[in-house]
């Protein structure tokens, strides 16, 4: 019998119930035993141990010296016990749980932070990790195993659901605002559209997400954007555009109070008639959306993108 063996749980229940109850009558009736069945495993309980735990005193017996002993560390042990037990309820319940999280950096401030200020209150036992991850590194990050959840934005309303590891969940769709220079001819115009635009010089990154969504909503208006310069941060774009350099399109959780100022020299329109829009996906490796942890930040998530969807109207 190895060491440990000898700590029968069961039957230290049992040693525990007998030195409540008095008797090797109440014991059984309490814990749905016979007294025979009582009798043999507290003697078996004494045999693994190899110490007497009862003594006989009269037509009843007492507990020894090493019965007391035993059960004093045994409560230990149910405490313990205890405790694992209302930690894994936790667990079950998502109340618990670390979830690494990937975003891509407009992401970070919009909607996670504001997710894990809500978790503190909410499910205080969830912790969040942040990793600012641009959207294609955030799928490769997920792949990988390196975080439970990423954040990545789509060009259309349905996620290509082309990669069967995961499984996507549309959180927003954020309106995209043109970003003109103070002195643009079209700066003070009662409308602006895309299609007004055709024949500036566009600011947006070379490739990914972004780029494939500049791109397709110029298309959707009817021109292929002339791309003037590159650039991936939005505080360089809107630097750019008021300097005269070039239009971008701006998507509106960046600047609205959750990412980097506008700048001096840009105005800021909303493109109504044409409504172009990103849209923000949540992604977990399939399966992973079960875990409780995982789950509860999912719902915080879409309580937030909900949340910013009704302060951004249009």
């Amino acid at each position: 019998m190895a060491e440990h063996d000898k700590w029968d749980i069961k039957k230290l229940i049992i040693l525990r119930t007998l030195r409540e109850r008095g008797t090797v009558t109440a014991t059984a009736e309490a814990l749905l035993l016979t007294p025979s069945a009582v009798s043999q495993q507290l003697t078996n309980l004494a045999k693994q141990l190899g110490v007497p735990l009862l003594e006989a005193q009269g037509r009843r017996v007492r507990l020894t010296g090493a019965a007391h002993l035993v059960l004093r560390h045994a409560e230990a042990v149910f405490e313990q016990l205890e405790r694992a037990d209302a930690e894994l309820a936790a667990y079950t319940h998502g109340e618990v749980g670390e979830v690494r999280v990937g975003a891509f950096s407009t992401a970070v401030p919009a909607l996670v932070v504001p997710v894990v200020r809500a978790l503190r209150v909410a499910r205080p036992g969830v912790r969040v990790r942040v990793r600012e991850a641009e959207a294609g590194e955030a799928y490769e990050l997920l792949g990988a195993g390196e975080v439970d959840l990423a954040l990545s934005l789509a060009a259309r309303a349905v996620p290509d659901a082309g990669d069967g590891r995961f499984t996507r969940v549309p959180l927003l769709a954020d309106p995209l605002d043109v970003a003109l220079p103070a002195d643009h001819a079209l700066a003070g115009a009662a409308e602006v559209r895309l299609a007004d635009l055709a024949g500036e010089a566009w600011i947006f990154g070379g490739s990914g997400p972004w780029s494939d969504i500049t791109r397709g909503a110029c298309e959707a208006a009817g021109f292929a954007p002339r791309q003037g310069h590159s650039a991936a941060g939005w505080t360089a774009i809107l630097a750019m555009v008021g300097a005269g350099m070039g239009v971008a399109l701006v998507p509106r959780m960046a600047v609205a109070g959750t990412g980097p100022g506008r700048g001096d020299g840009v105005v800021m329109r909303a493109l109504d008639a044409d409504r172009p829009r990103r849209h923000v996906v949540a992604a977990v490796r399939r399966g992973g959306e079960g875990a409780p942890a995982v789950a509860s930040v999912l719902d915080a998530l879409r309580t937030e993108a909900r949340a910013l969807t009704a302060r951004r109207p249009g």
